[in-house]
């Protein structure tokens, strides 16, 4: 069984090492590389897909990969414990008929004492955004790892990122 450092228990340090390497290797939408940080048998649940073992996550990234076309993600440290590690995350994609999309979730991670994440559990909401709202554009300079990403990332027509306006989204606070 070869180690995937940092290896639990996580600190701080180690924990938002290890959520930066996840958002690299995501980023190269390269399912083998990504399916490499996993048990052999890590259980997966994405949105209402539930499944098991590396096969299984190289077949599911493929297929979203296909889908989600010029696909860019940031993920952030959410918590962490021994051997747990909670993210937030958007990432934005496009549609073969070139919507654009941006996708908000929250992601809790097991990891095995070897390093390798034993299970994912993801749970993700996409919103339709024009071409002009982007904000992820590529994989994140290094000159940004660890930087927080606000909830809402503004569009240049909104740049303080009030999202108020929109009256199909009743403001919570």
């Amino acid at each position: 069984m070869t180690d995937r450092p940092p290896l639990p228990p996580f600190d701080r340090e180690s924990a938002l090492t290890k959520v930066q390497a996840a958002e690299d290797a995501w980023n190269t939408r390269d399912p083998e590389r990504v399916a490499g940080a996993y048990t052999a048998d890590s259980a997966w649940r994405n949105r209402d897909a539930f499944f098991t073992g590396r096969p299984a996550i190289i077949e599911f990234l493929t297929a979203k990969w296909n889908r989600e076309l010029d696909y860019a993600l940031r993920k952030n440290l959410w918590t962490f414990g021994e051997n747990r590690i909670a993210v937030r995350f958007q990432y934005e994609s496009h549609d073969a008929n070139g919507q654009w999309w941006r996708s908000y979730g929250n992601e809790l991670w097991e990891f095995a004492p070897n390093g390798l994440m034993s299970r994912r559990e993801a749970s993700i909401n996409d919103r339709g955004i024009s071409a002009d709202e982007r904000r992820i554009f590529g994989a994140r300079p290094e000159s940004e790892d660890g930087l927080d990403f606000p909830l809402w990332l503004s569009s240049p027509a909104d740049p303080e990122g009030d999202c108020s306006h929109d009256a199909h989204r009743p403001r919570l606070w």
